[in-house]
Protein backbone atom coordinates (compact mmCIF):
# COMPACT_ATOMS: atom_id res chain seq x y z
CA UNK A 1 0.00 0.00 0.00
CA UNK A 2 2.69 2.51 0.96
CA UNK A 3 4.84 1.81 -1.96
CA UNK A 4 1.73 2.53 -4.07
CA UNK A 5 1.07 5.66 -2.61
CA UNK A 6 4.80 6.79 -2.94
CA UNK A 7 4.91 5.38 -6.76
CA UNK A 8 1.85 7.97 -7.26
CA UNK A 9 3.20 10.54 -5.30
CA UNK A 10 6.36 10.80 -7.68
CA UNK A 11 4.28 10.33 -10.98
CA UNK A 12 2.36 13.19 -9.87
CA UNK A 13 5.26 14.90 -9.43
CA UNK A 14 7.03 14.32 -12.36
CA UNK A 15 3.74 15.01 -14.45
CA UNK A 16 4.00 18.55 -12.68
CA UNK A 17 7.80 19.01 -13.50
CA UNK A 18 6.85 18.71 -17.11
CA UNK A 19 11.09 18.25 -17.62
CA UNK A 20 11.71 21.00 -15.55
CA UNK A 21 13.66 20.91 -11.94
CA UNK A 22 10.33 21.77 -9.50
CA UNK A 23 11.37 20.11 -6.23
CA UNK A 24 8.16 19.52 -4.94
CA UNK A 25 9.01 17.37 -1.68
CA UNK A 26 10.94 19.93 -1.02
CA UNK A 27 8.80 22.68 -1.17
CA UNK A 28 6.51 20.90 1.21
CA UNK A 29 9.74 20.40 3.30
CA UNK A 30 9.73 24.13 3.39
CA UNK A 31 6.24 24.56 3.76
CA UNK A 32 6.17 22.51 6.79
CA UNK A 33 9.07 24.27 8.83
CA UNK A 34 6.71 27.21 7.88
CA UNK A 35 4.05 25.75 9.29
CA UNK A 36 5.76 24.39 12.14
CA UNK A 37 7.57 27.79 13.19
CA UNK A 38 3.43 29.25 12.92
CA UNK A 39 2.21 26.57 15.29
CA UNK A 40 4.94 26.64 17.49
CA UNK A 41 4.28 30.55 18.04
CA UNK A 42 0.78 30.31 18.85
CA UNK A 43 1.62 27.73 21.04
CA UNK A 44 3.84 29.56 23.02
CA UNK A 45 1.19 32.73 22.98
CA UNK A 46 -0.85 29.80 24.63
CA UNK A 47 1.61 28.91 27.01
CA UNK A 48 2.59 32.76 27.89
CA UNK A 49 -1.46 33.49 28.01
CA UNK A 50 -0.34 36.29 25.07
CA UNK A 51 -3.01 36.82 22.75
CA UNK A 52 -3.09 38.45 19.68
CA UNK A 53 -4.48 42.02 19.19
CA UNK A 54 -8.17 42.23 18.33
CA UNK A 55 -7.51 44.68 15.31
CA UNK A 56 -4.26 46.13 13.56
CA UNK A 57 -3.86 49.96 13.61
CA UNK A 58 -3.66 51.22 10.71
CA UNK A 59 0.01 52.79 11.20
CA UNK A 60 1.01 49.24 12.41
CA UNK A 61 -0.34 47.53 9.01
CA UNK A 62 1.47 50.49 7.11
CA UNK A 63 4.66 49.99 9.16
CA UNK A 64 4.26 46.24 8.85
CA UNK A 65 3.71 46.21 5.00
CA UNK A 66 6.74 48.63 4.34
CA UNK A 67 9.27 47.08 7.05
CA UNK A 68 8.10 43.94 5.36
CA UNK A 69 9.15 45.23 2.12
CA UNK A 70 12.50 46.38 3.03
CA UNK A 71 13.54 43.34 4.99
CA UNK A 72 12.32 40.93 2.27
CA UNK A 73 14.64 43.37 -0.54
CA UNK A 74 16.96 43.08 2.55
CA UNK A 75 17.56 39.42 3.15
CA UNK A 76 17.10 38.68 -0.97
CA UNK A 77 18.77 40.62 -3.18
CA UNK A 78 21.56 43.00 -0.32
CA UNK A 79 25.62 42.25 -0.79
CA UNK A 80 25.76 42.42 2.96
CA UNK A 81 23.43 39.70 3.14
CA UNK A 82 25.01 37.67 0.62
CA UNK A 83 26.90 35.07 2.90
CA UNK A 84 23.54 33.72 4.31
CA UNK A 85 22.09 33.72 0.59
CA UNK A 86 25.52 31.80 -0.62
CA UNK A 87 25.18 28.15 0.02
CA UNK A 88 21.88 27.82 -2.04
CA UNK A 89 22.68 30.49 -4.89
CA UNK A 90 25.68 31.54 -7.22
CA UNK A 91 26.38 35.24 -8.04
CA UNK A 92 25.77 36.01 -11.20
CA UNK A 93 25.70 39.92 -11.39
CA UNK A 94 24.14 43.04 -10.41
CA UNK A 95 19.96 43.59 -10.24
CA UNK A 96 19.86 47.01 -9.62
CA UNK A 97 21.08 49.63 -7.42
CA UNK A 98 22.88 48.46 -4.39
CA UNK A 99 21.34 44.79 -5.45
CA UNK A 100 22.43 41.34 -6.80
CA UNK A 101 21.04 39.06 -9.02
CA UNK A 102 21.85 34.94 -7.78
CA UNK A 103 21.03 32.14 -9.39
CA UNK A 104 19.59 29.63 -7.40
CA UNK A 105 21.94 26.12 -7.18
CA UNK A 106 21.62 22.79 -6.46
CA UNK A 107 18.76 20.09 -6.10
CA UNK A 108 16.27 19.01 -4.12
CA UNK A 109 15.89 21.18 -0.73
CA UNK A 110 19.21 23.37 -1.66
CA UNK A 111 17.02 24.76 -4.28
CA UNK A 112 13.98 25.02 -2.48
CA UNK A 113 15.24 27.21 0.01
CA UNK A 114 17.73 28.70 -2.55
CA UNK A 115 14.65 29.87 -4.26
CA UNK A 116 12.83 31.31 -0.55
CA UNK A 117 16.69 33.29 -0.53
CA UNK A 118 16.35 34.68 -3.74
CA UNK A 119 12.47 35.60 -4.19
CA UNK A 120 11.54 39.03 -2.25
CA UNK A 121 7.66 38.26 -3.17
CA UNK A 122 7.96 34.82 -1.33
CA UNK A 123 10.21 35.87 1.54
CA UNK A 124 7.78 38.35 2.57
CA UNK A 125 5.01 36.02 3.99
CA UNK A 126 7.46 35.11 6.52
CA UNK A 127 9.10 38.29 7.77
CA UNK A 128 5.53 39.53 7.48
CA UNK A 129 4.64 36.30 10.18
CA UNK A 130 7.57 37.31 11.74
CA UNK A 131 6.64 40.77 11.90
CA UNK A 132 3.15 39.56 13.29
CA UNK A 133 4.89 37.62 16.30
CA UNK A 134 6.90 40.57 17.15
CA UNK A 135 3.73 42.49 17.49
CA UNK A 136 2.07 39.95 19.80
CA UNK A 137 5.27 39.17 21.61
CA UNK A 138 7.17 42.52 21.80
CA UNK A 139 5.26 45.34 20.22
CA UNK A 140 6.99 47.97 21.54
CA UNK A 141 10.36 46.69 20.08
CA UNK A 142 8.68 45.98 16.65
CA UNK A 143 7.52 48.87 15.82
CA UNK A 144 10.79 50.53 16.89
CA UNK A 145 12.35 47.96 14.40
CA UNK A 146 9.39 48.64 11.93
CA UNK A 147 9.98 52.04 12.32
CA UNK A 148 13.67 51.35 11.24
CA UNK A 149 13.50 49.47 8.14
CA UNK A 150 10.51 51.99 7.27
CA UNK A 151 12.92 54.79 7.76
CA UNK A 152 15.29 52.67 5.55
CA UNK A 153 13.07 51.75 2.70
CA UNK A 154 11.83 55.95 2.70
CA UNK A 155 15.92 56.47 2.46
CA UNK A 156 16.12 54.07 -0.46
CA UNK A 157 13.16 55.61 -2.64
CA UNK A 158 14.32 58.80 -1.77
CA UNK A 159 18.64 58.05 -3.34
CA UNK A 160 16.90 56.67 -6.48
CA UNK A 161 14.71 59.68 -6.70
CA UNK A 162 17.63 62.23 -6.33
CA UNK A 163 19.22 59.71 -8.93
CA UNK A 164 16.73 60.24 -11.35
CA UNK A 165 16.62 63.59 -10.76
CA UNK A 166 20.24 63.98 -11.20
CA UNK A 167 20.53 62.23 -14.91
CA UNK A 168 17.14 64.30 -16.02
CA UNK A 169 19.46 67.57 -14.89
CA UNK A 170 22.18 66.43 -16.73
CA UNK A 171 20.36 65.01 -19.82
CA UNK A 172 20.06 68.91 -21.23
CA UNK A 173 23.69 70.02 -20.82
CA UNK A 174 24.83 66.96 -22.69
CA UNK A 175 22.74 67.84 -25.66
CA UNK A 176 23.79 71.57 -25.20
CA UNK A 177 27.19 70.83 -25.02
CA UNK A 178 27.01 68.43 -27.84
Amino acid sequence: MTNNFTDTLRKEEQAYENGADRPLGSYLRVLGVYGGAVAGLLALGKLTGTRAPERIAPMDLLLMGLTTHRMSRTITKDPVTSPLRAPFTRYAGVSGPAELREEVRGHGIRHAVGELLTCPFCIAQWVATAYAAGMVFAPRFTRLAGATMTAVAMSDWLQLAYTRLMKTAEAPREVKEG
